[in-house]
């Protein structure tokens, strides 16, 4: 017998809002600002920002930094203020029906939690400029719950918090690998990959099921028996 979700805990940027590079932009300001990541060619800190995309930025910048961490602070400091212009000149924008349907899920009953790798001022930044703050349940950064992605402590906190029955009656969603190992780490019942971000079907193969955008989550879970099937009718 499958366990039904109770819990959907989503990843933000490149799986419920749209990301458009803005990370690599703010990441290549905190660079030339910092100089983090002048101990290695430039084309490959940048493929390491790509591969770890999702991940606590701390941690991130840790490894740029070869282990210092007064350079890895200073640089997500960084990091994160230049996320913040970067939103102020641009504005952020939900994946297309993002909203719609987190709102089917919390209509037939299940909470929904944010999570992220960003600092609780870039998120909060993020939920105040797509007038997110009363869409969820609860938002998460690493700060939260302990340990960034991939480790389990996101999707566990977000259980403890809301009041989940079980790991099994959770299910995870997000664009990067990080998003897919964290919700097989903390034993989720159900963890799907979106294709809406940094990551390809091939860094998503571990997920149960590898979709176009979080759209789809809400009738893959009504589909597969895990919600109950009004989901389906409710998504666009």
């Amino acid at each position: 017998m499958m366990t039904a979700i109770e819990l959907v805990v989503l990843d933000m940027a490149g799986t419920t809002v749209r990301d458009d590079g803005v990370v690599e932009q703010a990441f290549q300001r905190a660079a030339e600002r910092t100089g983090v990541a002048d101990r290695m060619p430039w084309p490959e800190a940048l493929q390491y920002v790509r591969d770890t995309m999702g991940m606590s930025k701390i941690d991130v910048f840790t490894h740029l930094a070869a282990g210092d961490v007064a350079a890895a602070t200073a640089a997500t400091a960084a990091f994160e203020g230049a996320y913040a212009e970067i939103i102020a000149e641009q504005g952020a924008e939900e994946i297309p029906g993002a909203a719609d349907a987190i709102r089917a899920l919390r209509d037939a009953g299940l909470s929904v939690v944010l999570t992220t790798g960003f600092a609780p001022v870039t998120r909060d930044a993020l939920i105040d400029a797509l007038g997110w703050g009363d869409l969820v349940d609860l938002a998460l950064s690493p700060i939260d719950a302990g340990r960034g992605r991939p480790a389990p402590d996101l999707v566990l906190t977000a259980l403890l918090r809301t009041g989940a029955s079980s790991v099994q009656a959770v299910a995870v969603a997000g664009d990067t690998a990080s998003d897919v190992e964290t919700g097989r780490r903390a034993g989720a019942g159900f963890v799907a990959g979106v294709l809406s971000g940094a990551h390809d079907r091939a860094a998503l193969a571990g997920a149960d099921a590898v979709l176009d955008s979080v759209v789809d989550l809400p009738a893959v879970l009504a589909e597969r028996g895990l919600v109950r099937s009004v989901l389906a009718a409710r998504t666009p």
